[in-house]
Order: C-alpha cells, then structure tokens, then sequence
C-alpha cells in the first residue's frame, strides 16, 4: 500500500510538471536547510498508512491551486518535518 501511495504522490507531481527533485529552502537559525521534495515525501512513507493517506489527501487538495499551492503544501509539510527534528534535539 505504502508504495502505491508513493507512485500516486509522483503522479501527481509529474501531471503538474514538478519534479520530486525541487527543494524548498529554510532559515533554520540563520543557516539554510533545503530539503527536496523527495526527501519530504520518503519521511511521511515512514508513517503510518492513516498519516500517508491524510498527506496524499492534503495534496490532492493542493493541487487544485496547481503549483503555487502545491509549493505551499511542501513548504508547510517541510516545516512540520524540521519543526519535529528540532524538537527531539531539545
């Protein structure tokens, strides 16, 4: 199951034209952290099937703001991601 969710999340990003490979860029304490979408998605594979299904939902959403809502998904979702692992390190 987990894997078809990957391959639909792909699909989605490739019917907007948007690569896995983009990168959303953050100022973590004055250093940049940039982390690809990739990378976004294989995190959120490593849920449970309940959170990947909300992530996939979330994005089809998105999509129907077509790119600019589709970066704002990413940039939201890449904030929960360095939000949690900065946590951890408190």
């Amino acid at each position: 199951m987990q894997e078809d969710i990957k391959k639909e999340i792909i699909a989605l990003l490739s019917a907007q034209n948007i690569s896995v490979n983009s990168n959303v860029d953050f100022n973590v304490n004055g250093e940049t952290v940039n982390l690809s979408y990739k990378f976004i998605i294989d995190s959120y594979m490593q849920a449970s099937q309940e959170a990947q299904l909300v992530f996939l939902a979330a994005l089809r959403k998105s999509q129907k703001a077509g790119n600019i809502g589709i970066e704002k998904f990413f940039e939201g979702m890449g904030k929960l991601l360095l939000m949690g692992s900065l946590s951890d390190k408190l």
